[in-house]
């Protein structure tokens, strides 16, 4: 009797889900709901996914649209991988092949780069450093901020550099359009540096040579005290010191001392003639804004990309100096001379328009955009909840670890 029910029992219960049963709507229900509930949370987990997919992409692409990147990356798919060069260089090559270029194909290019702005006015200043550098198998590019480049074809090294021709821009806003990471990345340091630098006590190679033993990522040489225009004490060369890092001073607005753990008293360089590493350079261009071209306010914020500490990634190299002659271009008399064309101001002198002082507007705009950087600054750490100042934490604990030796 037993089994007989059992097989009731399990007969009934087939009913119910497989014939309608008296459940059978209510089974179909919930079976249906089953598969909302499934297809919901399927759709869920796929807009989160993108969601953060999306916030990725734009934090490491933030020059370029999502889509244009996922576009960009649909292209390169297409290709073979063996076939995508995803980078580039300066090295300029032959239209053809002679005996002695063939020899040379292979052979080791130039692994640092040398970027200055040049007038024509400082033509003979730009001589005496680029000689320098071609000593040292850089790679040499001008960037011509005064219209003229046939005024260089002269010299001797002339046509084995690069020239890059922009009507009275600055060097950063050079850097920015023609020094994509990509472009340079061949490159082991990178020098941007000002037209206006006497170079007679400066050799490229040694310079290197102590960067590297170092451990710096940014540098700069440090300034002859004695015929140098001065803008912070921390550029002055020590004598007796091969590299410094920090700067004790007492005197002026900002004390400077062991308690001093940022710019400009430590980890800090200007930006006349800095020298970054590639990794360093990578974080700096990024850092550099399109809209703002003479680059004031960037300094302070350069240690974020020494890749480490900046009191000991970012250093002024001593034995290897140079002369900073101070020299206005941009907006000054020698821009002016240079250039052919009659300029807005001289059309409105001869109007009787009282003329603008170039130089008086270039530094106001200076100022300006210093104002602009830093208003940008604060406003990209307001934005990004995720972002940590990875120097906080650090200066915190040497402020504890001080105050507790001063106590004991």
């Amino acid at each position: 009797m037993k089994t007989l029910k059992s097989w009731r029992w399990l007969s009934r219960i087939r009913n119910i889900f497989f014939f309608g049963g008296t459940n059978g709507v209510t089974m179909k229900r919930l079976l249906f709901m089953g598969i909302v509930c499934t297809i919901m949370f399927i759709v869920y987990e796929t807009t989160n996914y993108q969601y953060h997919h999306t916030e990725m992409e734009t934090r490491f692409h933030p020059f370029s649209t999502v889509e244009e990147f996922r576009m960009a990356s649909i292209k390169v798919d297409q290709l073979p991988r063996g076939i995508v060069q995803a980078s580039s260089d300066l090295e300029l090559r032959p239209l053809w092949l002679t005996s002695s270029s063939r020899l040379k194909v292979g052979a080791a290019t130039h692994r640092n780069l040398l970027a200055i702005p040049s007038g024509i006015m400082q033509k003979q200043n730009v001589d005496a450093i680029v000689q320098k550098f071609f000593s040292e198998n850089f790679t040499v590019i001008l960037f011509h901020y005064d219209g003229n480049v046939d005024g260089w074809w002269d010299l001797e090294w002339s046509n084995k550099a690069i020239h890059i021709v922009a009507q009275n821009q600055t060097k950063w806003w050079f850097a920015k359009r023609f020094l994509h990471p990509d472009v340079v990345s061949i490159y082991d340091y990178i020098f941007i540096w000002d037209e206006d630098l006497g170079v007679e006590n400066f050799h490229p190679g040694r310079y290197l040579k102590i960067m590297k033993s170092e451990g710096l990522e940014i540098s700069q040489p440090a300034l002859d005290p004695n015929s140098s225009e001065i803008h912070h004490r921390i550029t002055i060369r020590k004598r007796k010191k091969k590299v410094h890092r920090r700067i004790y001073d007492r005197q002026g607005s900002v004390k400077c001392s062991d308690a001093s753990e940022g710019p400009p008293c430590t980890g800090w360089v200007e930006g006349m003639a800095p020298v970054f590493s590639r990794s360093a350079w990578h974080c700096v261009w990024h850092l550099i804004q399109n809209d703002l071209v003479h680059g004031w306010g960037m300094d302070m914020k350069l240690g974020y990309c020494a890749q480490g500490d900046p009191t000991k990634k970012v250093g002024i190299i001593d034995t290897e100096y140079i002369v900073h002659q101070g020299i206005q271009t941009l907006g000054g008399s020698s821009a002016r001379k240079a250039s052919k064309d009659i300029t807005h101001v001289e059309s409105m002198q001869r109007r009787g328009i009282a003329a603008v002082n170039l130089r008086s507007e270039v530094r106001r705009q200076s100022t300006m955009e210093l104002q602009t950087f830093r208003e940008q600054w604060d406003k990209a750490v307001k934005e990004d909840k995720d972002w940590v100042d990875p120097f906080k934490n650090q200066r915190h604990h040497l402020v504890k670890l001080r105050q507790g030796v001063k106590m004991n």
